[in-house]
């Protein structure tokens, strides 16, 4: 009596294709952004990160992820280590990927 009978609709079916269209194409603009704004930047930081490695050399003055400022005393080519003079007393060995920056000749000296 109050409830009035609900019939289905006709054109609504013919929109069943449009929709997947639609989840396809917003799943590969997904997959673009996700490309774009992190596998490709951070693939550039893991190349750059590598080349940093290979370019170290004795007496090179490097800045470690903990903070800590030192000079390449020591390159072991075998184990992937490095021996670094914090001053005239101290020396750490500590690995490679360790090493966040090669700062510029006479940095520890302007501190």
């Amino acid at each position: 009596m109050f409830i009035s009978n609900a019939y289905a609709s006709g054109a609504g079916a013919a929109n069943g294709a449009g929709g997947t269209m639609e989840l396809i194409f917003m799943l590969v603009i997904f997959g673009l952004i996700f490309y774009f704004m992190i596998f490709r930047p951070q693939s550039k930081r893991v190349k750059e990160h590598k080349n940093l490695m290979s370019s170290l050399s004795k007496g090179d003055e490097v800045l470690t992820s903990g903070g800590i400022l030192g000079k390449i005393a020591k390159i072991s080519d075998e184990n992937d280590y490095v021996l670094l003079t914090i001053n005239e007393t101290s020396e750490i060995t500590i690995k490679k990927d360790y090493i966040a920056a090669v700062l510029p000749k006479g940095s520890i000296k302007s501190l």
